[in-house]
């Protein structure tokens, strides 16, 4: 089984992957200690964009796990020398466990999963950051509950975030609603395959009323060109705290990080009473632990 993107998963898998981190995430705070799920397996993490909370929560949790994670940047395999995908797919995982590959295109992540025999992470693409989503799920779960039937209102680019978010919404039955300029919406085919549970609006404040979970990212990602028009554009769907007193009483307010303050978000809001930022960062270790449970565990 591969994890590309969040619809790899049932809505019963998603689900119990959810309790599941919930559940690692005590049991590590209550007896310093996880199950040995990855004991004698070795997990390749293919870099070919930096990371912070990515690298650190695969490599660290694949430790506590019993593992061995073998980190290798973009410059360090032979790709860089036209080594195809194909063939260095096929090498990989001949060796290896399984692989967790962050990288500019979901193409190649694609292609990746097709030639491997070992189980494929997408830990970020051009399209999809599906890890991110599970902390966000966990999240919100560990501090509201059930996110079924919820206001969910996601703030500024459509980029790949969104895409999850817009996965997500469907799998776990809450309603989205995407307050995006008309020049930066999500793809046109997701929002029409996704069609029951997202909305799209350029109208902010009205889709931040009632909210219980508002989510954004920065507004220019790595690789974009024209910066500062995209700013410019972007401008008017920043996140504020007067945004969020329109929301839900108990709205939490979630960033993938980094952030740039003073654009996506005002200054402060990170460690506003209602952001749940810090715990969501934390949450990438245990929420990608309990996904590499039920890839590896033995009986899949």
């Amino acid at each position: 089984m591969h994890f590309l993107t969040l619809a790899d998963l049932s809505a019963d898998s998603c689900h119990n992957l959810i309790e599941r981190a919930v559940e690692l995430k005590r049991q590590l705070k209550e007896r310093g200690s996880s199950p040995q799920t990855l004991a004698d397996k070795s997990i390749l993490l293919l870099f070919e964009k930096p990371s912070t909370r990515t690298r650190l929560s695969f490599e660290i949790g694949i430790s506590q796990m019993g593992g061995n994670a073998i980190f290798i940047s973009g410059q360090d395999s032979q790709m860089t020398r036209g080594e195809s995908i194909r063939d260095t797919a096929r090498i990989i995982s001949s060796m290896a466990d399984g692989m967790m590959i962050r990288n500019n295109s979901h193409t190649n992540m694609q292609e990746f999963a097709n030639n491997s025999q070992v189980p494929i992470i997408n830990g970020l693409s051009s399209d999809f950051h599906p890890c991110q989503l599970l902390a966000d799920l966990t999240t919100y779960y560990e501090l509201r509950g059930s996110i079924a039937g919820k206001k969910v209102v996601w703030c500024g680019d459509g980029n790949n975030m969104c895409n999850s978010y817009i996965e997500a919404a469907s799998i776990m039955g809450f309603n989205l609603v995407v307050a995006a300029p008309e020049e930066y919406l999500p793809p046109a085919e997701l929002l029409e395959k996704y069609s029951s549970s997202v909305t799209v609006t350029q109208d902010i404040e009205s889709a931040i009323s009632d909210a219980a979970l508002v989510s954004t990212d920065v507004w220019v990602s790595m690789g974009d060109k024209d910066a500062d028009s995209k700013r410019e554009i972007l401008k008017p769907f920043q996140v504020t705290s007067e945004l969020l007193d329109k929301a839900a009483d108990d709205v939490l307010f979630m960033h993938c990080l980094p952030a740039k303050e003073g654009e996506e978000i005002e200054v402060g809001l990170l460690d506003d009473k209602r952001s749940a930022v810090w715990t969501q960062a934390e949450n990438r270790l245990h929420a990608q632990k309990a996904l590499l449970e039920l890839l590896f565990s033995p009986s899949n």
